[in-house]
């Protein structure tokens, strides 16, 4: 893929535009929203959209402070604008994700050319986890944003001429509503990458002088710190012991069974990046190769550092990237609680860096290391393709284990989705061999392998999604639904067996959530006189207490059932009984 380098900007960002506009928004609603996170983020949003309360977030009608205040302050606009639904809760990450992608481009394009702005924010859209993170009504996608803003405006104030040091002021209100997206971690990504930067180059002394160190710490002070210090008043140890729970305590010891071994991410990494990732060990490798030499020349002190007219810039800019990688990396992997977004952050350094290097392959068809990547890249798309055409095999031996979340997953089929994701892996990283072993069509590798990745999305978007969220998601937050339009605010909502955070969203209500072992508390729950409604997995009915035993069944729907103790009045469209003898279900 050869890129002008006179073509239009505007042309450019039209294509971004669009392409990321396609891949985060297509279908951005049809999906219920999953649990456990995007469940409790939605809620906490409409709790605060319903109160008018812009400063406490709750769900459930209780304090949460497992995340600060601003992506609820994004999905209460979201709400306001589109109406209360799982598009409107998931916009927030949507539009953040594709200014991320513009971000990308204007970032490298400024200080690269075109080709290379273009290669980056084409490699930042195009892989699994970043198209995952911009359609979830989750922090990351808003946490992302901020960090790269932060850590391109430390960039550009550092390296720009001295009309251009302004660049500096985002670095510390990038910081800042980052720390306001997911709390301390919107700092630590940062600081680590710019503590070990200035390091490892021996600048500390240039930004002393150029980054406003004491001015931008009062700002980011001003701009993050007064919503933190107005909890801890008006919350006191409610708050504090919170947070400290889910900061701390979530870096010291696993939370809610999400560990893992210290290598955990780096399968994450190599799947998520797919199918750059098979590009980034060299270019990691090629950019501490030249850190390590040219330390004996680095801490020169230079008043202008130019990043379109110094000599280092290019590899300065590629050591920027490392480090960056490096640092989160680490940061993550020494924290007890993994999970795989939380390296998110380090995608846009990982993108920068992977498009410095493929730009430069292209430029010199011998440069070390190309070949062995694209082996790598094929490699690790047949291992993929392999995955899926698996897929409906292994979920038909062992979707048995799935029942007790999902009641209907035995008579749930995956469809002809994943052989059609398989398929078109394999002739994508097929022609990505073709032209990759090719010097004089090796542009076209790049083509191939960004148009096979968003494909095989698109498919399992439109093909299998849709059967997921009709025969596993959607059946209790329908039912959760139901019951919401016909409960008054001082009857009683009882989630029992499953205890999905979502139900609160779907019912606009407080949720009584009993698990399945605590029969007792459901006993002490119906005991109170009063109009009251269950819903439950089906195979649990048999679980219940004798107060239940007035209960009547006024709504089924596979694999769920909604108990009341009063005939419901209002039943909404498309809430029906599933067929008595469920046969195989296509999902398609």
């Amino acid at each position: 893929m050869t890129i002008d380098r006179t073509a239009n900007q505007p042309v450019m960002l039209l294509v971004l535009l669009a392409l990321s506009g396609l891949l985060f928004f297509l279908g951005l609603g049809d999906m219920g929203l999953t649990d456990r996170d995007e469940g409790r983020n939605a809620e906490a949003g409409r709790e605060m959209f319903a109160s008018g309360d812009l400063l406490t977030p709750t769900f459930n009608g209780e304090l949460r402070v497992a995340k600060p205040v601003f992506v609820y302050w994004l999905m209460t606009m979201s709400y306001h604008v589109f109406g209360v639904s799982e598009f409107a809760a998931r916009v927030p990450s949507a539009l953040f994700g594709v200014a991320l992608i513009v971000m990308q481009y204007l970032f490298l394009s400024r200080l690269r050319g075109q080709a290379v702005g273009l290669f980056g924010a084409l490699m930042l859209l195009l892989n699994v986890e970043m198209l995952v993170l911009g359609r979830m009504a989750i922090t990351d996608s808003v946490l992302i944003f901020f960090t790269t803003l932060s850590l391109y405006g430390f960039w550009l104030g550092l390296h720009g001429t001295s009309s251009g040091r302004h660049w500096i002021w985002g670095f510390y209100v990038g910081m800042a509503l980052a720390t306001l997206t997911k709390g301390p971690v919107g700092l630590a990504v940062p600081l680590t990458t710019t503590i070990l930067y200035l390091t490892a180059t021996r600048r500390w002394t240039v930004f002393w002088q150029r980054g406003f160190p004491i001015a931008g710490t009062l700002l980011l002070l001003l701009l993050a710190a007064p919503w933190y210090a107005a909890m801890f008043l008006m919350h006191g140890d409610a708050y504090a012991s919170q947070a400290k729970l889910h900061t701390v305590g979530r870096f010291l010891s696993p939370m809610e069974g999400h560990g893992g071994g210290l290598w955990f991410y780096f399968p994450v990494l190599l799947l998520g990046f797919f199918p750059w990732s098979a590009l980034l060990p060299v270019a990691l490798y090629r950019a501490f190769r030249s850190w390590w030499e040219s330390r004996e020349t680095l801490g020169v002190k230079r008043e202008s550092l130019d990043p379109r007219d110094a000599t280092h810039s290019d590899a300065e800019l590629e050591w920027f990237a490392a480090l960056w990688i490096v640092g989160v990396f680490v940061f993550f992997t020494l924290s007890s609680t993994r999970l795989p977004h939380y390296i998110g952050p380090l995608f846009p350094a990982a993108a920068l860096l992977t498009a410095m290097f493929w730009s430069q392959c292209l430029k010199d068809p011998r440069t070390k290391g190309i070949r062995g990547s694209i082996h790598a890249m094929m490699g690790l798309g047949y291992l993929l393709a392999l995955g899926f055409a698996l897929l409906p095999t292994l979920y038909d031996k062992f979707s048995g284990m799935l029942v007790r979340e999902f009641p209907m997953a035995a008579q749930f089929d995956l469809g002809s989705g994943p052989y059609l994701a398989a398929a078109v892996l394999l002739i994508g990283m097929g022609l990505v061999g073709y032209f990759g072993f090719n010097e004089e069509r090796r542009g076209a590798a790049f083509g191939a392998a960004g148009g096979a990745l968003a494909s095989a999305f698109l498919l399992v978007i439109l093909t299998v999604i849709p059967g997921i969220n009709r025969y596993a998601l959607a059946p209790p937050q329908e039912l959760a639904y139901a019951a919401g339009l016909n409960l008054s605010p001082t009857d009683q909502f009882i989630a029992f067996g499953s205890t999905r955070p979502s139900m609160a969203f779907y019912a606009r209500r407080k949720v009584v959530f009993i698990p399945s072992g605590e029969v007792d508390r459901l006993r002490t729950a119906l005991a109170d006189r009063g109009r009251a409604m269950i819903l439950l997995p089906e195979m649990f009915q048999d679980s219940l207490p004798i107060e239940a035993a007035t209960f009547q069944p006024i709504l089924k729907q596979y694999g769920y059932i909604l108990l009341a103790s009063q005939p419901m009045v209002t039943i909404p469209e498309g809430a029906t009984p599933p067929p008595t003898t469920p046969s195989k279900i296509l999902g398609h």
